[in-house]
């Protein structure tokens, strides 16, 4: 069967656009993978947070320490002026707990903006993905009648 020019670029843009479409595909599921990591961290951090504040304010000497699976193991504090930090890479520092405060602080912050940029990407992504989406299917629909 010939095809007519208009018709082979139509297809063309077919072609093109799904290839578009994988990739966008690609693209927006590592944003939001990336979008789950920074969350984890976030969560982690702000624990750390919460764990310092209390450690600061605490009532007591006794505190519950987690061991995995949901477990905890009551243990006493000893020394609270300073901590090891991790500061990232497997390495930790000692620190005063207002220090290590003022650091999961400036993070928090950190990752904060680098979710609100990522958010941004994965919206634009989308947004264009179902614009490609839509003209594929204005696409499908042409030929389709034109057949």
């Amino acid at each position: 069967m010939f095809m007519s020019a208009p018709e082979e670029s139509v297809e063309e843009e077919a072609r093109r656009l799904i290839v578009e479409l994988r990739i966008l595909e690609s693209t927006a599921e590592y944003l939001q993978s990336r979008i789950n990591f920074v969350n984890a961290a976030l969560t982690e951090l702000n624990l750390a947070s919460m764990s310092l504040e209390g450690i600061e304010k605490k009532d007591s000497d006794m505190i519950f320490v987690p061991i995995g699976g949901g477990s905890y193991i009551k243990a006493r504090l000893e020394d609270t002026d300073r901590i090891v930090y991790g500061i990232g890479a497997g390495v930790a520092i000692e620190k005063t707990i207002k220090e290590a405060k003022e650091d999961i602080a400036n993070r928090i912050a950190e990752l904060n903006r680098a979710k609100v940029s990522l958010e941004q990407q994965l919206s634009q992504v989308l947004a264009k993905l179902q614009e490609d989406q839509a003209r594929l299917q204005e696409i499908t629909a042409s030929l389709r009648r034109q057949r």
